[in-house]
């Protein structure tokens, strides 16, 4: 089952009230939603995004009770105001991004996303577009890949390990994920440490086939603007490059203080007993950005500067 990370800190963070409409971009197994809900009862409202189809019939089905005060849409945060949009909603109380993978995504082989299991290479958030892992490595450059595994990874040893994968390619040795994580370890070695060495590879190959990073920039950039005045956006990440990312953008826009602030200057991180309980959450980052009361109407040449 899946433990919802930072699930204290993040309420502290939106502040649930009844009656208020909130946005959980990324609901997955669906404890954010839940506890939202709960705490915004007994009318406020949560509308749910995912691109994985599977978790948003899940979660309906796990979240039934909470009947028309739940909303679940497939489809991804990167496209969150066209979404509400097509729902007559353009403006929430609050809204949350949670960037890391649900167990139930982690723990079924058919998905591509662990090395801990043999799988097809797919790890699609949405398994019905876009191309899979297979079909991805299949066209990919030896350039095109060392930049990926040095970028999203940040592999030091990508040129070799590039040339590598791209040799088990061509030689018919790469088509399930026991290939890939076996065709990295062949390369670099053993553990490094605790870290698995095909962690940095799955991570940078995921990041790729999911477009992740220009969709996190993307929704950095649109959900804010549905934050209604004392409304709050709370990002957990789960890497350097998505909390830097985040960081970087929620301070361009904070240096607008009449219309935006930074709830911590500091990203918050679990506490000692969370990490103990749930190894998955050592690396979580927590932060927050505040629309201020400023006038929605204020926006414009001034924000586009910040944003």
């Amino acid at each position: 089952m899946h433990v919802p990370v930072l699930l204290d800190e993040m309420l502290a963070a939106i502040r649930p009230k009844s009656g208020g409409l909130y946005l959980d971009g990324t609901l997955g197994g669906g404890g954010y939603s839940q506890a939202i809900l709960e705490q915004s009862s007994p009318d406020g409202v949560v509308i749910a995004l995912d691109l994985d189809l599977q978790a948003v019939e899940k979660a309906q089905e796990r979240l039934s009770e909470f009947k028309d005060r739940f909303r679940a849409v497939h489809g991804g945060f990167h496209e969150a105001r066209r979404l509400l949009a097509a729902m007559d909603v353009t403006e929430v109380d609050g809204a949350v991004l949670d960037l890391g993978l649900s167990s139930d995504q982690l723990e079924d082989p058919k998905r591509g996303f662990s090395f801990r299991w043999s799988g097809p290479l797919d790890m699609r958030f949405d398994p019905s577009s876009g191309q899979s892992l297979a079909e991805y490595l299949r066209d990919v450059s030896v350039n095109q890949l060392e930049e990926i595994l040095a970028t999203y990874g940040e592999e030091r040893y990508c040129k070799k390990l590039a040339r590598a994968l791209l040799r088990a390619r061509d030689a018919g040795r790469l088509v399930s994920t026991s290939d890939l994580a076996e065709a990295v370890t062949r390369t670099l070695g053993g553990r490094r440490g605790k870290i698995h060495p095909a962690t940095r590879t799955f991570q940078a190959l995921r990041i790729a086939v999911n477009d992740e990073m220009a969709n996190l920039g993307a929704a950095l950039e649109e959900i804010p603007l549905l934050l209604k005045p004392g409304g709050r956006f709370c990002v957990v990440s789960y890497h350097s490059l998505e909390d830097r990312q985040v960081k970087v953008s929620f301070r361009q826009r904070a240096r607008d203080r009449l219309r935006w602030a930074l709830v911590s200057k500091r990203a918050v991180k679990p506490s000692e007993e969370e990490r103990r309980s749930n190894p998955r959450s050592r690396s979580a980052r927590l932060r927050t950005l505040e629309r201020l009361d400023a006038p929605r109407s204020a926006e414009s040449p001034g924000m586009e500067k910040v944003s």
